[in-house]
């Protein structure tokens, strides 16, 4: 656990996550590309300034949990774990290849820090609240984090997990939603309209926080309100497709397809010139 709140240790972390991204689904020929480029910078923040773990003890009793329920954009979470010391990032190679325990979607199987193996959508939450109601419980002092996509907050079974979490005043249990607005095969808002997204999570008896989701210092302030509150918190964190690279932001395309030749030599000068420019950026300040 990184206590104190180096922001700019953790963006970097940030920026090597989002190229081992691209490298993963480009060389698996695998999707999701903008769907792990969207949730990098939350994901990095939950790993590098809150949870409490140990890489050397992964199932540690009191290690934090995070479940990644928009399990699709696994690429990420691997790529996360391998830069905070849960295996090397050397066995990203692997990632979509016949017989790696790296597969598309996210699986604990064989691999250090994952908690469940998801993908088919709706399920994780229900899961986060289980495991936060048996830490409550047996007087745990662990928390459970849970990452879902917006597109998945269709589901139903969601909408039970959220009002039994209310209902049990599951403080140890805080949701971030990746709302980058844009599911499958269309916006959010044609598809299933959310909003008022934040209003049906406080109806539901939720502490709700809202920020941009690429900024690091207001996702750790997000984050810090929901962790304290008497009830269960969301962080609704508003992003971009495809953050990073800017043919795949706010494309529907990279749902699905990868980046192959001229369109990978692209989206990787552009990820590298992101990173020299944070770079600089914190030498000048």
């Amino acid at each position: 656990m990184n206590n104190s709140p180096d922001f700019d240790a953790v963006r970097e972390v940030a920026h090597r996550v989002r190229r081992h991204v691209l490298d993963m689904t480009s060389k698996g020929k695998s999707s999701h590309v903008g769907s792990a480029l969207s949730m990098t910078d939350i994901v990095t923040v939950i790993y590098g300034h809150l949870m409490t773990y140990d890489p050397a003890y992964a199932k540690s009793p009191t290690r934090d949990r995070f479940i990644l329920s928009k399990g699709h954009a696994g690429a990420a979470v691997y790529a996360t774990l391998a830069e905070f010391g849960f295996f090397e990032p050397t066995r990203l190679t692997d990632h979509y290849q016949n017989g790696s325990v790296f597969s598309g979607h996210v699986s604990h199987k064989g691999v250090p820090g994952v908690e469940l193996s998801t993908g088919s959508l709706g399920h994780g939450l229900g899961v986060a609240v289980g495991m936060a109601m048996a830490a409550l419980r047996q007087k745990k002092t662990h928390r459970v984090y849970a990452l879902l996509s917006d597109g998945e907050c269709d589901e139903g079974s969601n909408w039970e997990a959220i009002l039994f979490g209310a209902h049990h005043k599951l403080s140890n249990l805080t949701v971030a939603v990746d709302y980058n607005k844009i599911q499958s095969l269309a916006p959010v808002s044609e598809t299933l309209a959310l909003e008022p997204f934040a209003d049906k999570w406080r109806a539901f008896g939720w502490h709700v926080e809202e920020c941009d989701g690429h900024d690091h210092e207001a996702l750790f302030a997000a984050f810090g309100n929901a962790n304290a509150a008497p009830a269960p918190g969301v962080v609704i964190c508003h992003t971009t497709k495809g953050k990073g690279v800017s043919f795949m932001e706010d494309s529907v395309l990279w749902h699905y397809r990868n980046a192959q030749g001229q369109e990978y030599e692209d989206a990787a000068a552009e990820l590298e010139h992101l990173a020299a420019m944070d770079r600089k950026g914190q030498a000048d300040a």
